[in-house]
């Protein structure tokens, strides 16, 4: 077989879109991860508040918590209730709670947010592959797959934080769900999370980076509460999530994935001039 060697500017289609999950394609509102982290770090004496538990949000769990316990008033009460720093162990001890917690609590969370499975299907009549990555372990998300497929979404590729030497905003995952839905080059490829850090990786990746901001961690809502909200305070939190998102270099922000489809035609335009991210 003749090795593959691209020489000119890529002008096809866009071939997958990789997506971040919970906040982005299940979970509204990323409401799973919160109810775990507050329940492991509860479980030690300590009560976290909800910004705290979200700040770290997209990050693999293990870091999650250690960057939670660096958090001055988090380490402050850990020093106060266990008489030592939040050191490693303190972490381990942490993220055992997290590891037992979030299969059983996670499973709740699984529904895909309110068009997905629609969008999925435009996409894929597009020819576009699905992808997903996510800050879950491999065993977390053997309980949480089954239920979002019974829902009606189940992605072409699913590359969990673990498999990987590093998790977000290193791309690695955006690379091994490339590598395992057979598709290239990077700017054949959108990126699409609710946090800065799924931004940070599909641009670290080379892929059009979307931000979303309706269904996100950041704006924290349940499809209720967003649609219960006045609709120019929605709008207004959304402006100002998308501005992060585009100081963090997002290409494009929309507000969930619903707006997809739509998005991978602006941007199949920009390819066919040989644009790239």
């Amino acid at each position: 077989m003749k090795p593959f060697l691209r020489r000119t500017a890529y002008t096809g289609p866009v071939q997958a879109v990789i997506l971040d999950w919970a906040g982005t394609a299940v979970d509204h509102g990323c409401r799973g991860p919160v109810a775990v982290f507050s329940r492991a770090f509860e479980r030690h004496g300590i009560t976290p508040e909800v910004a705290e538990v979200r700040a770290p949000m997209g990050r693999e769990k293990r870091e999650h918590v250690q960057t939670m316990l660096a958090m001055p008033r988090l380490a402050g009460l850990w020093r106060e209730g266990h008489g030592g720093e939040p050191d490693e162990a303190a972490t381990d001890t942490i993220f055992a709670a997290v590891q037992e917690l979030m299969p059983e609590t996670l499973a709740d969370y699984a529904t895909p947010v309110p068009g997905c499975v629609e969008a999925i299907a435009a996409l894929r009549a597009k020819g576009v592959k699905i992808g997903s990555c996510t800050g879950y372990s491999r065993d977390m998300m053997v309980r949480l797959m089954p239920r979002a497929e019974a829902a009606g979404y189940k992605p072409d590729a699913v590359v969990t934080a673990d498999e990987v030497p590093q998790g977000r905003p290193w791309p690695w995952m955006c690379y091994l769900n490339c590598m395992r839905l057979g598709v290239h080059p990077p700017e054949a490829v959108v990126k699409a999370g609710d946090t800065l850090a799924d931004v940070e990786e599909g641009i670290n990746a080379g892929h059009w980076s979307v931000g979303v901001t309706r269904t996100s961690n950041a704006l924290g809502l349940t499809a209720e509460e967003a649609a219960a909200l006045p609709a120019d305070e929605l709008c207004r939190r959304e402006e100002e999530l998308g501005r992060a998102f585009r100081e963090a270099g997002a290409h494009y922000v929309i507000s969930s994935i619903v707006d997809l489809p739509a998005l991978v035609d602006v941007i199949n335009a920009r390819l066919a001039h040989g644009e790239r991210p």
